[in-house]
C-alpha cells in the first residue's frame, strides 16, 4: 500500500539558529515611540517613581508593557517576547520587577495615572502636527465618541460583579476619537466601573468627557469644532445639561431613548415633514427619513437643542419594539448644531457607529479581560492599553498609506509585525534584513523611511 502524502513539505528542525529576529516588524512601533517622543515623555512623567538604585527606567518598563500589549499580548507576563528580542528593544526588565512598578504605580492612584495621562496628552499634540493633513482635525474639528464596553472576568477580582448581560465583570466606559473614513482612531479615555455600573451614569459620562478633552490640544478643549458623540446612553437630563452649559464651547450629539411623549409626537408628524436619510456618499437612502421634532416636547431640555427622529424600515427578520409603529423602527438624538440641514445631522450621528470598531480593536489589544485582580492595578492596565492603542493609531497616520491606514490591530501582526529577519552586525551598525518573500516587507521598508524623514524630537 502506497504511503499516503502529506499537504505540507516536511522540513527538518533544528535549535542551532544564530542572529534570527523575530517580530522583527515591530520595529515600526519602536521607531514609532522613537520619532513622537512617547519615550522621553513618559520617562519624564514618570521620573518621581524613578528609585536611586533602580536598574530600569519606570517608564521603559510601561512602555515595553505597552509594546507587548500591542503585540498582542494581554498580561504583563507577556513582555516576554520583547526580553528576548534585545536588539530591537533594547534591555527589558524581569517579571518582577514589572509587577512590582505596577504595585507601586497603583498605590499612588490618582497622582500616577495623572503623570501617564499627561504624557499622552504632551505628545498627541506632537504627532498631530506631524500626521498634517492625516491627521484627526485637519478638517477643523475632531469627534470623541463615548461608549461603554463590558469585560468579563473568569476569577475573582475586585469590584468584579453581574452585568446588564448577565455576565460578570466589569463596565469601562471608553471615549476615542474618530479618524474619520481615512483612518482608525485614538483612545482618549477609559474610566474603569463595576460590572454592575448603569449605562446611563450621568456622572461617569461627565468625568470621561472631561477626561477625554484633557487629552486634546489646548484649542481643542473648548469650541464648537470639538463633538461629543454618544448612543443613548448619554440620553440624561443631567450629562446634557452638563454639555449645553458648556455650549459656547462644545457641540453635542446625545442619542435619545424613545420615550412616549417622544413617540407620540412623532406619529402626528405630517408626511411631508419627513426629509429623506442621505449616506455618506450625498445619495438618499431608501427606507429611510428624518424629521425635528419641536413644541412642548423639549420642555425641561436645554435651550438651544434639537430633537431629531428617525424612522426606517427595518431589515427582514428584525424584532421591533414597542414603540416602533405601522412597520418602522424610530431612533431619536439631541443635537445643539443649529446650521446644518437634520439629513446632514443623522448622518453624522449614524457614523457613531465607527465607536465599534474601535471597541473591537480596544478588545484584540488587551482589553479582553482585565489580568490583575485590584481595581487601582486594572486601572494602570488600562492607562497600558491606551498607550498600545496610541501607538496602533499613530504608526498608520504617520507612515502607512492607502488601505493599510486602516488595517486594525489583528492585520498589523499578521502583515507587518510578526515578519522575521536576520540581524546583521557590521562595525557599529545593526542591520536587520526582512525575507525578500515576504509580501508585506516593501510596505514595512517604506513605512520605515517615512518614520526616517520626520524631525526628531526636540
Amino acid at each position: 500500500m502506497r504511503e499516503p502524502i502529506s499537504s505540507y513539505p516536511r522540513v527538518r528542525v533544528q535549535d542551532d539558529g544564530r542572529q534570527v529576529v523575530s517580530q522583527a516588524g515591530s520595529v515600526l512601533l519602536v521607531e514609532t515611540v522613537r520619532k513622537t517622543g512617547l519615550d522621553q515623555a513618559i520617562s519624564q512623567a514618570l521620573a518621581p517613581w524613578h528609585k536611586p538604585r533602580a536598574v530600569y527606567d519606570p517608564g521603559k518598563v510601561l512602555l515595553d508593557v505597552a509594546l507587548a500589549v500591542a503585540l498582542g499580548g494581554d498580561c504583563l507576563a507577556d513582555v516576554a517576547m520583547l526580553r528576548c528580542e534585545p536588539a530591537v528593544f533594547g534591555p527589558v526588565a524581569s517579571d518582577p520587577t514589572i509587577s512590582r512598578l505596577i504595585d507601586t504605580l497603583a498605590a499612588s492612584g490618582e497622582k500616577a495615572l495623572q503623570a501617564i495621562r499627561s504624557a499622552r496628552s504632551e505628545v498627541r499634540g506632537r504627532v498631530w502636527s506631524l500626521a498634517d493633513e492625516n491627521a484627526p482635525d485637519a478638517d477643523g474639528q475632531v469627534v470623541i465618541d463615548l461608549d461603554g464596553v463590558l469585560v468579563i472576568a473568569h476569577s475573582d477580582k475586585q469590584d468584579a460583579a453581574a452585568t446588564w448581560k448577565k455576565t460578570y465583570g466589569h463596565h469601562p466606559l471608553t471615549a476615542f476619537l474618530d479618524h474619520g473614513p481615512g483612518g482608525t482612531g485614538e483612545p482618549v479615555a477609559a474610566l474603569l466601573r463595576p460590572g454592575n455600573a448603569g449605562s446611563n451614569t450621568a456622572a461617569d459620562h461627565i468625568t470621561a468627557t472631561r477626561l477625554a478633552l484633557a487629552q486634546l490640544p489646548k484649542k481643542y478643549r473648548r469650541g464648537r469644532q470639538t463633538l461629543i458623540r454618544t448612543d443613548s446612553a448619554g440620553g440624561t437630563h443631567e450629562f446634557v445639561s452638563w454639555l449645553a452649559q458648556r455650549g459656547r464651547w462644545l457641540s453635542y450629539s446625545v442619542g435619545m431613548t424613545i420615550s412616549e411623549a417622544i413617540h407620540q409626537h412623532a406619529l402626528k408628524i405630517p408626511e411631508p415633514a419627513w426629509t429623506p436619510a442621505v449616506e455618506t456618499d450625498g445619495e438618499v437612502r431608501d427606507g429611510a427619513w428624518v424629521a425635528e421634532l419641536t413644541g412642548d416636547v423639549l420642555e425641561n431640555w436645554p435651550q438651544g437643542m434639537r430633537l431629531i427622529v428617525r424612522k426606517e424600515r427595518p431589515h427582514p427578520g428584525a424584532q421591533l419594539r414597542f414603540t416602533d409603529t405601522d412597520g418602522m423602527r424610530l431612533t431619536c438624538f439631541a443635537t445643539n448644531t443649529a446650521d446644518r440641514p437634520i439629513a446632514e445631522l443623522e448622518l453624522r450621528h449614524r457614523l457613531r457607529a465607527r465607536a465599534e470598531d474601535r471597541i473591537r480593536a480596544a478588545r484584540a489589544t488587551g482589553l479582553r479581560n482585565l489580568p490583575l485582580h485590584d481595581m487601582a492595578q486594572n486601572r494602570v492596565w488600562l492607562e497600558i492599553v491606551q498607550i498600545a492603542l496610541d501607538l496602533l493609531a499613530w504608526m498608520p497616520m504617520l507612515a502607512l498609506t492607502g488601505k493599510a491606514r486602516l488595517w486594525e490591530p489583528r492585520r498589523l501582526r499578521f502583515r507587518l509585525f510578526t515578519a522575521a529577519a536576520q540581524l546583521v552586525t557590521t562595525g557599529r551598525r545593526r542591520i536587520l534584513r526582512l525575507a525578500r518573500h515576504w509580501p508585506w516587507t516593501r510596505e514595512i521598508t517604506a513605512a520605515l523611511a517615512r518614520l526616517a524623514l520626520l524631525p526628531n524630537p526636540g
